[in-house]
Formats: C-alpha cells, structure tokens, sequence
C-alpha cells in the first residue's frame, strides 16, 4: 500500500501512469527527488515491467523512475520483492535475457520478513540456462543458491565449462561464502558490460577490504602473469587473443581494479612482468596474446590509475607491434592520466627519474657531447658541447645515437606530463579539501626534484599551531618552522580576507610568478539570496544555449560523468554529476536537448542540485547545507562549461536566427566570477602593457582607444562593440601580438584572447585583414 508523500499522492499517479493505460502524465522530474526509497521500491517492479510496445510517455516514465533509483537505494515491501521477481520472469521468457541484479537487489533490501520466491527463482534460472544466457556470475550464483542445490550445481557447471580455471577459482570463491557476502559480490555485475563502470571507491571498497576477494585477486593476477610467461617459453601453444577466455578477462580486470583500489606493493612488479607478456607475441608476428586483456587492464587504469601502472603502460605502448594498439592506447591513457589527477593519494607519488636536487639530469653521449635535461616551470632539453650549449642536436649524436636522442626527447614529454598530472591531482585536492603532513609535505613535494617546481609557485598553509594557519609561497620566501605532523594543505581564497586575496595577487604579478592553476586569481562562488529562496537547486546558470558536444567533452576533461544526449528514449534530458568531499557530496548539472537538427546539437542548461550520502544512498538537501568550500568548486565547473560552451562566446553565431538574441545577452551580461577574476587580472596587467595608455577598464569591459575607433571588449565573452553606436566587431580568435608575450599569472585562454584584441585594435589604422577592415568602414 502506498502512502502519500509530501507532494500530495505523487507515488500514486505514477503508480497509475505505469500500469493502467488510460492514465497519462507527463515526466515529473523536478518532482521525483520528493518520493521516499519505499515508494521507490514499489514502483522500480512495475517500471521495469514496462514494455518496448508501450507508449514513448509511459517509456520515458519509466525510464524517469529508474535513474531516479539508480541513485538512490531503494526499499521492497515483500510484496515488492516478489513483484520483481515475477517480472525478471516474465521479461527472460520474453527476451531471453534480464539484469538479475534488480532481484537480488530487491531482496537485499527487503523491509519486511523475506517472502518465498524459490518457485519463481527457479522458473528464472531455468529458463536463462535454456536460453545460454548466464551473463552475471555472481548474481546468478546468489540466485541459484535461493532456488536449490540442484539448480546450483547445474549452475556452477554451466558457467565452468570452457570458461577457464580462473573462471573456476573465482567461482569456488563465490559459492564458498554465506549468502549475505555472496549478495555483495552481486555488485560487481551491477559494473559489468555498461559504457563506463563506476569508479567510485565505495563501490569498490567492499570487495577490497573482504579477505576471500582480496586473496582471489592476488592469485588471478599472478596466475595471468604465469600464463603469459608459458605462452613466451613455449609451453602453451601460442594463439592470437587467445590466451585467456572472456570471462577471465573480466574477472582479471575486476581483480586489477581491487588491488589498485587497495595500491598493493606487489603490483608495481606483476605489472611489469605481465603487460610485456600479453602484449607481444612469442613470434615476430605483429599479434597480441591478448588485446582484450591489455584493453581490460587500462579501463582498470582508468577507474583506479597509479602512476607505475601508467608508466608501464606507456612503456608496453612503445614496444607493441600491432599496427592500430598504440594509436588506441594513447586515447584511453590520457583518460587514465586525467583520472589519476583525481586520485591524490597516489598522484603524488613522483619517481625522480634520475635527476639530481636541482632538477637536472646529464646523459653523456661520448666525444665531450651530453644531453642536459632541466626541470624549471617545465622540463627543457639542451645539448653541450664540452660543457657549452648547442642550438640543436648535434649532428654526430643524431647520427650514431638516434636511440639517446629519442630516449631524452621521450624523457622531456614524460616530465611534462608527469607534471601536468601533480598539477590536476593538487587541484582536485580542493574537492576533498586535502590536508597532508608537513614533514612529507616539506621532502616529498617541496623539495622533490620535479614535484618542486609546480608546489613552490602554489600558495600554501601550514598549521603553525592548532587553529593558526601561516599562509606561504615557497617560491617567494623561506618555509615556515612547524613540526613535521603539523598539517599543509592548499590555499584557497575563500577561506582567507579581501585584502590578504589582493596581496597574493599584487605579488604574482610583480615577480612574475606564473601560477599551475588559477589559485591566488581563483573564482569563488558565494551562496546568492536567490538560491536560499530556491532551497534545494540553483538556477544561476539555466537557460542557457550550448554548444552540447563542446560540453559534453568538458564535463569528460573536468571528471563529471553523464549519459549523452541523443534521439532516443530517455535522450532528451540529462544530468552530469560530480562527487566531492571525499565522496561525501555530489553536485549534478541539469540539462536537455535543444536542437538535434543542427550540425553541431545545442542544449539548454537547467538547475545545480546537491546531495549528501546517507546510509549508502543520496539525499537532495538545502544548498545552505552544502559546505562553502564544496559549492564553489561545483559552480566553478558549471560556470565553466556555460562560459565556454554557449553560443554567446561563438563569434561564428553573430548572424544566425534567433538564437542571436541570446548571443548578443551575453556578449554584455553582468561578469560571472570567472569574468571577475579576468578583471582582477587586468587590473594589474595593463600598466605594464606597451599599450597602456590606450587602455582603461569600464565596468564589464576593457575600452580600447584606436585611431579609428573607441572599442569596447566584454570581459567575459571576449565580444567587441564600436562606438559610438555600439556596433558588434566580428574578429574570429587568432594568435595576435599580445600572445605569448605578455605575462600572464595563470592560463586563461579568454584572457588571451581579449589581449590579442586589445593589442590589434590599439593599432587598428594597422589592420589589413579584409572582413575586419570591412567591418570598420574601410577598403583592403
């Protein structure tokens, strides 16, 4: 029996919009959040029991209820319980195939005393093993256990057979539990075969703390490296892609990713022996012994990365002789390396590769000529000649040492990329709000060879004593006396005064202090009186036009996930996601699609909503709840995906229908913080321009003096307008004199622009660009 929610019978309609035909109602999505996990629960059966035939508003419901519970966790009556059951039932006689993991689910959360589903179980197992489709191990394993020994020794056979001995032990391991830590292992079917499995530690950490998994892993991994090894010795015959089953390959890569969670000691050295072994083949054929287990292991990486797995990675990558693996390999190791960003309690973790406490490192190449590689801002290649710098290679080395050259070439993008990563992962630190000790802080990072040089251009704060934070550029000054477990985390200007915010930033710029991230400049996003009247959601930044597939490869760079949006069921709204504080809060984005006829598909933005973990599930709660550090690092995010993305900051949109009305808003809308910090920028940058004196700030604009014209350039779209009559100026982006030369205290790619504009429209009787000339009244 349902009961009313706080929205007056909402569990009740659509309990009557899923199952009597005659009652229709739209998608309430705004309203779903309100439903409690029981009324979830009661409505999940009757959701997945919807047909394909059924009509799109009962579908897209459908659909609507289940992500609603996909993010929740909901509770069964046992009456519900037993209604999922019967629908598997119903849909594997139907389609011969279903998620078994909503039974188990369901029963796992049973509000009430377990009803008897043996009989319908049975009927289940039965008719998948009819049908050959036994896709879920575990599941299938907890189930069959649920229907009889009889069904569950079929089962246990049917899975065996020709599925190969680590299918085998993984199998012994999962009848061997009770069934409470059987239902656990059910989880890792929940990630198996969708587009990307989950990589949050928490659904992970279970298996990675339970003794039984954990050993399993260890010897599954093991057991792959010795195969690997017998392939190359002869001892197993060897046969491309072969050399181990499917199913291993997904049992291995759910083992790779428990112990990577777990950052296990011995991986660094299996690693090292088993990619090499599946990733060349015994023969000189250009063949893999196994493709899919190298790809496996990756999508691991990607999930759980450590800094030797990527190593090794790009080591393997180097020396594969498959025509098509490395290109694939460079694409799915720059998603692990942006993930690894996001693991900080790994990312810092820097090998000094051999380079000395200044940063350098010399390579001899005989007849007094020796490569120096210096790591400064970035790593930088030199080549001496008995002590004195060459412009280039010198011609001997590249001739008699090409391997050298390549090596020292292949060490300076290393470090630069090794450098990028620390970067990323110290500002994903301000989503976990890290604190590290100050004695490995000081060795470990400070003082590190190559870490050095992105921590000493940060600002930091040590506690100097309990409750008293010293602030400190290392680059600047000396570091502060503090014992070696006092603790040092990031600066950040929302936890310090305005005038302490305007001292850091007069300072970066009077010595040129270029910073890895925008930190002293950094946007902060306050709650507004508008938000606290909304209560649950934001509204700053809705009603958007965007570009969708600019944003969507945003949300992808800055670690939030979300499903495309499509022509599909269930495509046209969307919602990407982000989890912060240590997994304890997560920020999701709302949008739709606006227009999928365009050649590029535009989509409007919707509300920010925050929730909370609780009890293993997320609760939607007030935004004056969520942490102040927490929201403006969300926003931060959602301002950059507007900012970059809408159509307002396309130049090329200027003429085009009437999405041009929204263009032209925001070419002069109010600055956003991003705008703000760009105006902060400016503020100490223009005096010491060559153009200072044709330059000034005005409110939202910089106002650029020319001899033809007044120009005004918005600080936040970049968009210019003439005076006196406030016509739009189209200038299509370009590297302009003013790129690359002006010193910048952090990468902005909108502030560049704008300055390369200043720069040309200072000197604008010196332009000969046809279209721009056009535009100012003049002939080429």
């Amino acid at each position: 029996m349902l009961h009313d929610s706080q929205d007056t019978g909402l569990a009740a309609r659509l309990m009557c919009a899923l199952t009597d035909p005659d009652f229709v109602m739209e998608v309430p999505y705004g309203e779903l959040p309100l439903l409690s996990d029981e009324e979830l629960g009661t409505l999940l059966p009757e959701a997945h029991g919807v047909r394909p035939s059924a009509p799109a508003s009962r579908m897209s419901l459908a659909h609507a209820v289940e992500r609603a519970a996909a993010s929740r966790r909901p509770r069964f009556t046992p009456d519900a319980c037993r209604r999922m059951v019967d629908v598997l039932v119903e849909r594997s006689e139907e389609h011969g195939w279903v998620d078994l993991t909503l039974g188990v689910q369901a029963l796992e959360h049973c509000t009430g005393p377990l009803p008897d589903v043996s009989d319908p179980v049975r009927a289940l197992v039965e008719t998948l093993l009819a049908k050959d489709t036994l896709r879920q191990l575990h599941t299938l394993l907890a189930l069959a256990g649920l229907a009889g020994q009889e069904v569950l020794h079929e089962v246990v056979e049917r899975l065996s057979r020709g599925a190969g001995p680590i299918v085998t032990d993984e199998i012994a391991v999962a009848v061997g539990l009770p069934p409470a830590e059987q239902a656990l292992l059910c989880a890792l079917d929940r990630q198996h075969g969708t587009a990307e499995p989950a990589n949050t530690p928490d659904i992970w950490q279970p298996f990675a703390e339970h003794p039984a998994y954990v050993a399993f892993a260890r010897r599954a991994l093991e057991a792959a490296a010795d195969r690997a090894d017998a392939i190359h010795a002869g001892e197993v015959p060897y046969r491309a892609d072969k050399a181990f089953t499917d199913r291993e390959v997904t049992s291995l890569g759910q083992a790779a990713r428990v112990a990577l969670l777990r950052d296990e000691p011995w991986l660094p050295a299996l690693f090292d022996r088993l990619l090499p072994g599946i990733t060349l083949a015994p023969t000189p054929a250009r063949t893999l012994p196994s493709q899919a287990l190298l790809y496996e292991l990756v999508r691991a990486a990607q999930d759980f990365p450590t800094p030797e797995l990527v190593a090794s990675l790009r080591t393997v990558r180097k020396s594969v002789r498959h025509a098509g693996v490395p290109k694939q390999l460079d694409k799915m190791l720059k998603k692990a390396e942006a993930a690894l960003a996001e693991r900080t309690d790994v990312a810092l973790r820097l090998p000094t590769l051999g380079f000395d406490e200044d940063g350098v490192l010399i390579q001899e190449a005989g007849d007094g000529y020796a490569a120096v590689v210096t790591v400064t801002g970035s790593a930088t290649l030199t080549w001496h000649k008995d002590g004195r710098p060459l412009k280039s290679a010198p011609a001997p080395v590249r001739r008699n040492q090409p391997a050298l050259v390549k090596e020292v070439r292949e060490l300076v993008r290393r470090v630069d990329a090794q450098l990028l990563t620390l970067a990323r992962a110290l500002e994903g630190g301000y989503a976990v709000d890290a604190v590290h000790r100050y004695g490995w802080w000081r060795a470990e990072l400070a003082r590190h060879p190559l870490a050095r040089t992105v921590v000493r251009r940060l600002i930091w704060e040590v506690e100097i004593e309990p409750g008293t934070w010293q602030a400190v550029l290392p680059e600047a000054g000396d570091l502060p006396a503090a014992p070696d477990d006092a603790a040092v985390r990031l600066w950040h200007p929302l936890r310090s005064e305005p005038d302490a915010v305007r001292a850091w930033r007069d300072l970066l710029v009077e010595r040129e202090i270029r910073q890895p991230f925008k930190q002293a400049f950094r946007e902060i996003y306050r709650l507004t009186p508008a938000e606290e009247e909304t209560r649950v959601h934001s509204d700053r930044f809705a009603a958007h036009l965007v570009h969708y597939h600019r944003m969507f490869a945003l949300f992808r760079a800055r670690g939030w996930t979300s499903d495309r949006l499509g022509p599909w069921d269930g495509g046209a709204e969307g919602a990407a996601e982000r989890t912060l504080g240590a997994g304890e809060w997560r920020v999701r984005f709302h949008h739709r699609s606006a227009d999928w006829q365009e050649e590029e598909p535009l989509a409007t933005t919707d509300q920010v909503r925050f929730a909370r973990r609780v009890e293993g599930g997320w609760r939607e709660v007030p935004l004056t709840d969520v942490p102040a550090l927490v929201f403006s690092e969300a926003m931060r995010d959602v301002d950059l995906f507007v900012g970059v993305t809408s159509i307002g900051a396309d130049p090329e949109w200027t003429d085009r229908g009437p999405e041009r009305g929204q263009g032209e808003r925001f070419g002069c809308a109010a600055l956003t913080a991003s705008a703000e910090a760009r105006r902060a920028a400016l503020e100490r940058i223009l005096p010491r321009l060559t153009i200072a004196d044709r330059c000034a700030l005005d409110g939202r604009h910089l106002v650029v003096r020319g001899t033809l014209r007044t120009y005004r350039i918005h600080l936040g779209s970049a968009n210019v307008l003439m005076e006196p009559d406030n016509s739009y100026l189209c200038i299509v982006p370009a590297r302009g004199r003013g790129d690359g030369k002006v010193f910048l205290p952090f990468e902005d790619d909108r502030l560049s622009v704008i300055l390369s504009k200043a720069f040309l429209l200072a000197d604008d009787a010196g332009i000969t660009d046809r279209t721009i000339l056009a535009q100012l009244g003049r002939r080429g």
